[in-house]
């Protein structure tokens, strides 16, 4: 239950049935604890700043880490001090952040997010159909993690100007390159081609002397 609302009992028992049907969907891939009611079994944090989701959903692994935490609202409780009290504290919370309002109060709680810069992962709407309650997604955002973005390593830049050791090895490494190049035989092909020719020419004036005599 919320600490500045006291709901009439017909919207309390709606209000707790809506958890308890929700602890039951969620709890396929979740540990899911509730506090409906005046209970307070499930927290976020240690006093004196804890803080009293309606649904509080952690990770079934050893690390049981903070996955979702949910907040059931009724006509009665969509309000500028439930926003202010109760959804800013949660959706600044490293877990993604779940409110289910009534059908009709989607707009008024769309206008409280707005004004107050609040956050969530997903906005559902509920609504009570005899002995069965349907639920429909009214908008949902990329889910935040902030707190692995926190926690991500930073590569350090690179620098963007070469440093002296680096230069100096290049300067090496193009000393021994020219060194090399300088240290190799150059072959001439141009005597070579003169030479196979000489023979072919003397061999003709040869052939002509022959001829006139």
């Amino acid at each position: 239950m919320s600490p500045v609302l006291v709901r009439p009992v017909r919207e309390q028992l709606e209000h707790d049935r809506v958890i308890r049907l929700l602890q039951t969907r969620y709890r396929r891939r979740y540990e899911v604890g509730i506090n409906v009611g005046a209970e307070r079994t499930a927290a976020v944090g240690t006093e004196p700043s804890a803080i009293y989701p309606d649904l509080v959903m952690t990770a079934t692994d050893r690390g049981h880490r903070l996955q979702i935490v949910a907040e059931v609202e009724s006509s009665e409780s969509v309000n500028h001090l439930e926003a202010l009290s109760q959804w800013r504290p949660m959706a600044a919370l490293r877990a993604d952040f779940h409110l289910y309002v009534p059908a009709g109060a989607l707009d008024p709680a769309r206008r409280l997010l707005t004004e107050y810069h609040i956050a969530t992962s997903e906005l559902w709407t509920y609504h009570v159909i005899g002995d069965q309650i349907r639920f429909t997604l009214a908008q949902r955002a990329r889910p935040e993690r902030r707190a692995a973005a926190a926690e991500a390593p930073k590569r350090p830049a690179r620098p963007s100007t070469p440093t002296p050791a680096a230069g100096a090895r290049r300067r090496q490494s193009a000393a021994r390159t020219t060194r090399a190049a300088a240290a190799r035989p150059t072959r001439s092909k141009a005597p070579a081609k003169a030479a196979r020719k000489r023979p072919a020419s003397s061999a003709g004036k040869t052939s002509r002397v022959q001829k006139r005599k």
